[in-house]
């Protein structure tokens, strides 16, 4: 069954046919989905389909772009979340410098707590970083954050920077950018990762492959994903679902 490490269910496009969409997972081969927290509210609404839905776990963060609503109450709060019995992971959190705001600094210092967070409740951390290479490994490699564990959740970079994360053992969610004509250094990064090391992901609502780009997303796209990373790797779309599946029961300790 294929396994959906990095979805976004609570949020608001899907509120006019949520239930009808995740009731159709099982049909169409999605066995497990992770729903992934961006804010504060996300993260609490992350927790309420993880209880409403067998097949779904959380993880609990906020994202950096959303950074500004966190102070010492609301990181208590998180802080709770997280020993909920099905959220398995921190995140997503990291550095995204697409836009101006938030401050830099502001995202590095709760960049920084979160990964000492996950490493305070022993869960991995959904990383995301844009536009933000050598920061996110900077603070990632002082924090040691090897010894925490991971995603780097839609990974963007070159396979150089794969290394790096290689090194520190770290996974890589592969989603619907894998498709795009134009991911020429993406496809590259994934032909050098281990197959033992690769995740599928949809990051839905957003990021649809070909032939939905440009439309909403949802896990159903997840066979899109799967076959371009078999063609990449010259596997069988059969043996990337079964190993990407592994690789998430793995990391996430289900």
């Amino acid at each position: 069954m294929i396994f959906e490490s990095h979805a976004h269910y609570d949020d608001e496009v899907f509120d006019e046919d949520r239930e009808v969409l995740l009731s159709s997972f099982a049909e169409h081969g999605i066995g497990t989905v992770i729903n992934i927290g961006a804010s504060m509210s996300g993260s609490e609404a992350t927790v309420k389909l993880a209880e409403q839905y067998p097949f779904f776990y959380g993880a609990v963060g906020v994202h950096p772009s959303e950074v500004e609503e966190l102070d010492e109450d609301s990181f208590e709060q998180l802080r709770a979340l997280c020993s909920h019995e099905k959220i398995v992971a921190v995140g997503e959190t990291g550095l995204d410098y697409h836009y101006p705001e938030p401050a830099v600094d502001l995202q590095k210092e709760w960049f920084a707590r979160q990964l000492t967070l996950a490493r305070e409740v022993k869960l991995p951390v959904i990383i995301h970083s844009r536009e933000a290479a050598k920061d996110t490994l900077d603070i990632m490699q002082a924090l040691r954050a090897g010894e925490i564990g991971g995603v780097v959740h839609c990974f963007s970079y070159a396979k150089e920077m794969a290394r790096e994360y290689l090194n520190m053992d770290y996974y890589f969610g592969i989603g619907g950018v894998i498709t795009f004509k134009n991911a020429k250094k993406l496809k590259e990064a994934v032909e050098y990762i281990p197959i033992d090391k690769i995740l599928l992901e949809t990051d839905s609502p957003y990021l649809s492959p070909e032939p939905h780009r440009g439309e909403r997303n949802s896990s159903l796209n997840l066979p899109y994903v799967a076959k371009e990373i078999a063609a990449i790797k010259g596997l069988s779309y059969e043996e990337v679902v079964e190993r990407t599946e592994e690789n998430a029961r793995r990391l996430f300790g289900l």
